[in-house]
């Protein structure tokens, strides 16, 4: 059974790229979870623990240790999320009320995240020494790669809490993604993270939208 979840398990090849099944089961859900959350739709979280728990298989397979790491969170995050969207507020099983938060909020939230990523990159350029049992390799890209993690962990206590400028953070990651994974030769994965942008900043001008539709309603009233 374990031998299915590997990489080295091809379910099929695009344009020659060899295609995992864990990598294509966890592109499917990882689209279907973020088209869900851009239309507000509660069934978002569960759809994306599914998502999770894949990519933190095929993260660990591929030495990306700081992405691992960030499914853990990710996991709590979306059992959090889907708790917090579950209430009152929710119509129809969509969630209303998304807005910003103010700016000192944002420039606190936007620094604590930057000092976050440095920490987080020193540790993980070391975290073969200091763990070699857990793992064995060198991190690929410690830095960066602690930085898009930090960025998505924001993202997401964000988005929980129907924060817009959650996309924007969304948008920052799928541009550096789309180089990393590329890179690290899961191709399949950096083209996800093409759609992906598309799909954050569809998100972003979907919730924008709602405001100003919100905003127009109670002002008619």
């Amino acid at each position: 059974m374990f031998e299915f979840w590997s990489v080295n398990n091809i379910a099929f090849k695009v344009l020659g790229y060899p295609m995992s099944y864990v990598e294509f089961l966890g592109t499917i859900f990882s689209l279907w979870s973020v088209w869900l959350i851009s239309e507000r739709k509660i069934l978002t979280w569960p759809v994306g623990i599914v998502n999770v728990l894949l990519y933190m298989v095929l993260f660990y397979q591929i030495g990306l240790y700081s992405d691992t790491i960030e499914q853990v969170y990710y996991l709590g995050t979306s059992i959090y999320g889907w708790w917090r969207w579950s209430t009152p507020e929710s119509v129809n099983g969509k969630i209303a009320n998304v807005r910003y938060s103010s700016r000192h909020t944002i420039f606190l939230t936007a620094l604590v995240t930057i000092v976050i990523s440095l920490a987080t990159g020193i540790f993980m350029s070391q975290i073969h020494l200091i763990l070699p049992t857990i793992f064995p390799e060198k991190a690929s890209f410690p830095y960066l790669d602690a930085l898009t993690t930090i960025m998505s962990f924001t993202a997401m206590w964000l988005m929980t809490q129907k924060r817009i400028e959650s996309w924007y953070y969304w948008i920052v990651v799928d541009i550096i993604g789309i180089w990393l994974y590329y890179v690290k030769q899961v191709k399949f994965v950096a083209l996800l993270y093409v759609i992906l942008l598309f799909m954050a900043i569809n998100g972003s001008r979907s919730w924008l939208k709602t405001v100003k539709l919100a905003k127009s309603q109670t002002f008619r009233n």
